[in-house]
Formats: C-alpha cells, sequence, structure tokens
C-alpha cells in the first residue's frame, strides 16, 4: 500500500511529540514521584497506540486500538484529578453564587461538548473539562498550571467554532483532525507543568524556610539552658569583684591599683556575656544575605554556644585548620551556624555512652573547595541507615524529628551551592561539608 507522503510525514511528527512529552514526564516521575506525571506519561503512551493503531499504518489489530483507548481515558481522569488546583465545589453561600456558578458549569459541558465533537478523542476532553473546573471555580486564589492549559485549548476551540475550520479541513481532504490535537496537547501540557514546577519549586522552597526556623525554635530550650549555664559564671564572677569592693572599702583598703585591677575583670566578664548574646541572636537571625565571612568565627560562635552542655558531658573538642585561618566562603553566615550546630549537637547526642569522649572539626580545603568535617568516636553510623540519613524525617532517636541532617543538606546546597557527605571511619562517624571557595 502506498501513502501520501505528507501524511506519513504528519503521523510521524506527531509520534514524535508524543514519544518526547512520554520520556519527558517519565523522567519527571523518577525524579519527584508524583502522580499526575506518571498518569500522564501513561494517557500519552496509550494514547500514541491508539493513533498508530487507527493511523492504519500497521497492521495492528482493532481490538488494541479499542483497548489503548480505554486505558488513556483511565489514565487521563487519574491525571486530571491529581493536576487539579482547588475545591472541586465552590462553597456557595448566595443564591447569586448559585446561580453564577451553575451558568459556568454550564458553559464548561458545553465547551467540553464541542472539544469532542470536534477532536472526538475522550482522554483529552476529561483531562480539558475537569481542569476547565479547577480554574472556573477557583479564580479567586490567582493563576495556577491549569490556567495556561485550558485558555490555550478554549482559545483554540473557539477560533475552530468562528470560522468553521472543522468543515473546511474534512473538505480539504486533510489528516485526521486528532493529530493536530495531540501536537496542542503536548504543548500546553509543558507549557502548564512549566509553571507548576516552578510553584511547586518555590512552595518547596518555603517549607524549608519554615522546617529551618522550626528547628531553631525546637531547639530552644536547649538554648535557654547553655545561657544559663554560660551566664552563671561569669555572674558570679561580678558578684565576688562586688563583694570584695566592698570589703575593700568597708576597710578604707580601697586603692586605685586594685579597683584598676577588679574594673578590668568585671569588663572581661560584662564584654563576654555581650559576645554570648550575640553569639546567640545571630543564631537565631532570619537573615538571607549572602556575604564573605570567616569559618573560623562561625566555629568560635557555635563553640560558645555548645560549651557549656560540652564540659557538662566531659567532651574535648579539638579545632584542627589545615588550611590558612583566615580563609573565608562566602554565603549565609547564620544558616552555615545552624549546620555546624545540628552536626555538633548530633555528634554530643551520640557520644553519651562514649569513654574519652571527642569531637574533632577540621577545615581543609583544595584548588575549588573548602572542605570542614565534623568527626567524633561514637563508634559511627549502622551501613543500613548510611544512604536514608538526609531524607526528611528520618531519625534514629526515640524523640528525634528527622528534619535537623535533612536541613543540613538543603542548606548547603541551596545557600552555598556545595554538598553534604557522610561516612565512617574506624572510630565514629565523618560529616563532611565541602563548599566552594570564595574568590
Amino acid at each position: 500500500m502506498i501513502y501520501d507522503l505528507n501524511i506519513v510525514l504528519a503521523y510521524g511528527i506527531t509520534f514524535g511529540i508524543v514519544i518526547m512529552t512520554i520520556v519527558y514526564t517519565f523522567v519527571r516521575y523518577i525524579y519527584s514521584k508524583d502522580i499526575f506525571y506518571i498518569s500522564y506519561c501513561l494517557t500519552q503512551f496509550f494514547s500514541l497506540v491508539f493513533i498508530v493503531s487507527s493511523s492504519k499504518l500497521f497492521n495492528i489489530p482493532h481490538l488494541i486500538e479499542e483497548f489503548s483507548l480505554l486505558l488513556a481515558t483511565l489514565s487521563s481522569l487519574v491525571f486530571a484529578i491529581n493536576f487539579y488546583e482547588g475545591k472541586f465545589f465552590p462553597k456557595l453561600e448566595t443564591f447569586k453564587e448559585l446561580v453564577i456558578n451553575t451558568i459556568i458549569l454550564n458553559i464548561i459541558i458545553l465547551t467540553a461538548f464541542y472539544h469532542y465533537m470536534l477532536f472526538e478523542y475522550l482522554p483529552y476532553t476529561i483531562i480539558y473539562a475537569i481542569l476547565f473546573i479547577s480554574v472556573a471555580f477557583n479564580l479567586k486564589d490567582g493563576f495556577k498550571a491549569n490556567f495556561a492549559y485550558v485558555i490555550g485549548w478554549s482559545i483554540f476551540c473557539f477560533v475552530v467554532f468562528i470560522f468553521d475550520f472543522k468543515t473546511y479541513y474534512e473538505h480539504q481532504g486533510f489528516m485526521d483532525l486528532v493529530l493536530v490535537a495531540f501536537a496542542i496537547e503536548a504543548i500546553l501540557f509543558t507549557l502548564s507543568l512549566a509553571y507548576k514546577y516552578n510553584s511547586l519549586q518555590k512552595q518547596n522552597k518555603s517549607i524549608e524556610d519554615m522546617l529551618l526556623q522550626q528547628s531553631r525554635l525546637a531547639k530552644s530550650g536547649e538554648m535557654i539552658e547553655n545561657i544559663t549555664h554560660q551566664f552563671r559564671q561569669p555572674l558570679n564572677n561580678i558578684s565576688y569583684i562586688l563583694i570584695n569592693f566592698k570589703k575593700r572599702f568597708e576597710n578604707k583598703k580601697l586603692d586605685s591599683e586594685y579597683f584598676e585591677k577588679k574594673l578590668t575583670q568585671a569588663n572581661e566578664q560584662l564584654d563576654f556575656l555581650s559576645k554570648t548574646i550575640d553569639d546567640f541572636k545571630e543564631f537565631y537571625a532570619p537573615s538571607k544575605k549572602k556575604e564573605y565571612f570567616s569559618i573560623k568565627e562561625v566555629i568560635k560562635n557555635v563553640s560558645t554556644i555548645l560549651s557549656a552542655d560540652l564540659k557538662k558531658r566531659n567532651i574535648q573538642v579539638f579545632i584542627d585548620f589545615k588550611v590558612s585561618e583566615e580563609i573565608k566562603i562566602f554565603g549565609i553566615k547564620n544558616e552555615l551556624s545552624q549546620v555546624l550546630l545540628a552536626l555538633i549537637s548530633n555528634a554530643n547526642d551520640a557520644l553519651k555512652d562514649t569513654e574519652n569522649p571527642m569531637i574533632k572539626i577540621e577545615v581543609d580545603s583544595t584548588s575549588a573547595e573548602v572542605i570542614i568535617k565534623i568527626i567524633d568516636n561514637a563508634g559511627g553510623i549502622k551501613k543500613r541507615d548510611l544512604d536514608k540519613i538526609f531524607e526528611p524525617y528520618f531519625t534514629t532517636k526515640e524523640n528525634g524529628s528527622g528534619i535537623g541532617l535533612y536541613l543540613t543538606k538543603v542548606i548547603i546546597r541551596d545557600s552555598f551551592n556545595g554538598k553534604i557527605e557522610v561516612a565512617n571511619n574506624k572510630e565514629g562517624a565523618v560529616f563532611s561539608l565541602f563548599i566552594e571557595k570564595a574568590i
């Protein structure tokens, strides 16, 4: 059988567009695990089987064509429901709203009916109708991914209706109009998906920011306890200085040399208290400003915050700079503090039953990266947990939230364009931060 070259070319282009859509959505599904990706992938796959069967270019049984249409229809229903944004049924508070929404629903039904009469392909009509409802009944919620999809189809159907394009198209003996539908569907879905993806990215970023702040607040109890320990000794020292002042004054032995000596000691204690307040304040400040800053300064701040708790457990902390102590990186300073605080706190918890507990903070660099390692001698992490340790809500602690290490990964990735890795050595766990070196 000889086929018209234009028809074969049209089918070939359509097959190519649909295959690209199938591959694209399948890859997206692998990375995101969102059901609307795989359901749309299946819709397009069975649609491809349908058009290949109906094209008569190949000797395929008619039963395959009908079966693929059924599966494409079911997949399209699953996709449309999962891609739907907003409420299915609007809240009606007045008679006016009832009338308006009834009119809108009738318009949607009529438009969807015309869409089916135009292309005679049920799966795409189902997607169009359900997403049209999503847009029409949730306009108050603003622009959504469905909007571009629905508007695109509606404009095309309206133009075809006004100019009676289908009649002209059929009289000219052109290819099946459903091929045009497949091409349009793929283009509109790609546009909608791009918007949906950006929207989900922003939503995920908001959730991560919220989790970061919640993580800080969750540590408030520990922080208050650390502040109490940090403040008690300096305040006791200032109290003793004042008592000595009083005794010397009462005994008329308060000479200027002694006065200056004790005043200097008191000012040192006050400076320590002020520095401690600044360290805690910096940790909680929700700054998003990227800047060049010293790693040594961040390590000192975190050490100050945790020093009381580490001393209470007799944990020795070693800081080893294998490069210049003045080395700097570019990013959000208080977020690196959050990362180091989480890693050192985790090591602190893991060391509770360890003899001669030790934490080592090692700073090294290559030509391109700064490497910060947090090393402990707590025995290491179980092998089965190593691959899951940075997953959200995974925890090995009885009362753990499972977001601390997940957030460290997010912070290092987003705020520093770096990465975090974990491994075991002979004595314990090694968490390594790889951060791009500041120029």
